[in-house]
Parts: C-alpha cells; structure tokens; sequence
C-alpha cells in the first residue's frame, strides 16, 4: 500500500478540494432531496419530515404516477416532441448555417442578421401572436402546435453556434471533394457533417433542455390529455383542495431522470464542443 507523503500536501490544494466537494454536495443534494420527497405519503410530510429520509419507502407513489396519474403518457409524448424537435432543428441548422458559411451570396449577412434577432425574442412576447396563428390554421391542440414554435426558437441559437464550426473548417476539404466527383450534397452530408459533430452535440442538449422543460407554449397551446406533455402533466397534479405530494414527487423524478441521463452520456461531447467554439470563433 502506498504511503501519503503528507508533507508534500500544500494547504491551498486542501482547502480547494474541500470547497470544490461542498460545491458537489449542495449541487446534488436538490436530487437526492427529491428522491426522499417522493418516497413518502402526506402524512409523513405533513407532520415534518420533509428534508429527511422516509421512514417507510413508498414505492407505490411511481405506479400511481405512472399509471394512475399518466405521468407515463406525458412522458412518451415529451419524448416523441424532444426528438422531433431535435432532429428538425439540427437539420436545418446545419443547412442554413453551411448556407451562411460558405456561399457567396448578397443576402447572407441579412439571413445571418434575421436569425440573430431571434435570440432576443422572448416567449412572451410572441405568445399572443402565435395563439392567433394557429388558431386560424387550425392546428391548436395538435403535436405541431408546439412542435413548430419549438423548431422555431431553437434555430436562431443552433445556427449563430454552427456558423462559427462551419466557417473554421479548411476550404480545402470541399475542393478535394469535388475533384473527386462529389456534388455539394454528397461533400456536404458524407464529409462535412461527420466533422462538426461535437457541434451538433452541443445544440441537441440545448435544444433537449429547453424543449423538455418549456411549459408557456405546452399549457397555452394544449387543451387535451391526449397531446399534454411532462411539464403541463405534472402541474395539473396539484388538486384544488388536495395533493398526493409523493406521487408528485415521484412525477418530478421521472421527469428530471432523462436530464440527468443525457447529461451522464453527453457531458463530454458538451465540453469539447462549447471549447472547439470558444477557440474557433
């Protein structure tokens, strides 16, 4: 067993190690808190043990969120709207933004400016708006009512991050394509693509979060369960008089998981790619 050479130690190390361990803790303690909320009744909750760990683990507070509650359907539904989301988003990002990039057209610096704009528009501003515009085309409480608007918001910020990648990369790389036979598709999908993944990583956890957690557009658009994703779901569980608080809880777990998840898998590719922007840009 190695000994520790206590004396090559230096305090300031310590002391960093110590506040960047108390960091972690306060970090992670808001999920671990939400884990033990969701494994207790209401009785225990009401009496005071709210911050503590559950003196009897209620694991039925998932079935009844899951099934009863049909957290499980709003959770395929905020599924099946992230992906399609993501996927649409990051297509025509990486289109546009090639667009942007690398052809000599007059009106780039406009299409550059319009989708810069978009990145100042709040929700609110345009929720009046595009209640109107739906309604008239009679696509309110539908999938795509909040599909679009989605596709929408999320463009502005994929495409002003993959200029920036686009435009690093060498000319040369398109110019030995196309000596070779390659049509600008072709060299776009086969060789250019393939390099701006870590880009492309870090716009769908973008996109993943703003999607899976919006909710203004979600309630405003969406009157059916049948279309209501996790976040309007889990809202409509508090009751006017009364609330199962562990089923609730149990329904945020379920919602905060695939974060976590894709968090886990991603983090890296998140790195690299916001550090190959910094340097790039």
């Amino acid at each position: 067993m190695k000994k520790i050479n206590w004396i090559n130690i230096k305090p300031g190390k310590v002391l960093l190690h110590i506040v960047l361990a108390a960091f972690a803790i306060v970090q992670i303690y808001p999920l671990i808190f939400l884990l033990f909320f969701s494994l207790k009744d209401n009785n225990e909750i009401y009496s005071g043990n709210v911050m503590g760990i559950p003196q009897q683990f209620h694991w039925e507070n998932y079935e009844n969120a899951l099934f009863n509650a049909n957290v499980g359907h709003y959770l395929l539904n905020s599924i099946f709207v992230t992906a399609v989301v993501i996927i649409v988003s990051d297509i025509l990002a990486c289109m546009v933004s090639y667009a942007i990039a690398r052809m000599r057209v007059k009106a780039n610096r406009f299409v550059k400016l319009f989708f810069s704009i978009g990145l100042m528009i709040p929700l609110h501003a345009v929720l009046l708006p595009v209640f109107i515009m739906l309604r008239n085309l009679k696509m309110l409480d539908t999938y795509q009512a909040i599909i679009v608007p989605y596709i929408a918001f999320a463009l502005p910020m994929a495409i002003f991050f993959m200029i920036g990648f686009f435009q690093a990369l060498p000319l040369e790389l398109e110019e030995s394509a196309f000596l070779d036979g390659c049509g600008i598709f072709r060299t776009f999908a086969l060789i250019i693509v393939p390099l701006v993944k870590p880009a492309l990583a870090t716009i769908s956890i973008f996109t993943f979060l703003s999607t899976w957690n919006e909710m203004m557009f979600a309630i405003t658009f969406i009157n059916s369960e049948k279309y209501r994703t996790l976040t309007v779901g889990i809202m409509q569980m508090v009751g006017q008089y009364t609330t199962d608080w562990g089923t609730m809880g149990a329904g945020l777990v379920v919602a905060t998981l695939p974060t976590v998840v894709i968090y886990l898998l991603f983090s890296k590719q998140v790195q690299s790619g916001m550090v190959a922007g910094a340097v790039k840009g």
